[in-house]
């Protein structure tokens, strides 16, 4: 895997965040999942200025990997390199973006749920695709079940994903990180619970230590 991916697969749980407001927030929810051990994070354009949230939490902690998520266009994606974004999440796989993402020389994680799917970004060379969404779509079975034909890929599962649930991911080998929400949800962020925030993140590092420990 190339050094992104690998770092990515090192840490375990990419946080997936909305900001509503990222002149308040951008800097201090950095801060707080470093602190926690998680140095990465997925910004959705599900909230506008996602691009300088991703800026401002670059400037607060140079050591993160920041990345954008709900990329959906090749304008977010643009904006996202502008603002020192280092990887591209979209929900789905389009190959158009796929195509701009490797063009601009930025890493992409698209959404693949189908053999179809799976099909598409094996011709894009890809070796890390996101699973989205995840308890939906079956869950670790269903990604089990792909990776007998397509052992080429390396998975990032989102949505559905909780303390609960990731031990049961990570000890999977196909596994190379579970994107999440629930470190970082709206009443954390908005009620600015940086303490509370970086706890889930420590919790979540033990699991991703005891689950590949013992996976």
């Amino acid at each position: 895997m190339n050094a992104l991916n690998e770092a990515i697969s090192k840490i375990g749980v990419v946080p997936v965040i909305k900001l509503n407001n990222p002149e308040r927030d951008a800097a201090p929810l950095a801060r707080a999942l470093c602190a926690g051990g998680v140095p990465v994070a997925e910004v959705t354009f599900r909230a506008a200025g996602a691009d300088k949230a991703i800026r401002l939490m670059r400037e607060a902690c140079p050591e993160m990997m920041v990345g954008a998520g709900t990329v959906t266009t090749t304008a977010h994606v643009d904006a996202t390199i502008a603002a020192g974004g280092q990887f591209i999440v979209t929900p789905g796989f389009d190959p158009e973006i796929v195509a701009y993402c490797q063009e601009k020389n930025i890493p992409i994680y698209p959404g693949c749920t189908t053999p179809t799917d799976y099909h598409a970004a094996l011709k894009f060379g890809l070796e890390l695709i996101k699973f989205f969404p995840a308890e939906q779509s079956g869950g670790l079975a269903k990604i089990k079940a792909m990776a007998a034909p397509f052992p080429q890929f390396k998975v990032m599962p989102t949505g559905g994903i909780s303390l609960k649930n990731l031990k049961e991911y990570l000890s999977a080998p196909v596994i190379a990180a579970c994107g999440g929400s629930y470190m970082v949800t709206a009443d954390l962020i908005d009620g600015q619970k940086w303490d509370e925030i970086t706890e889930l993140c420590k919790k979540s590092i033990e699991i991703v230590k005891e689950a590949r420990n013992h996976g």
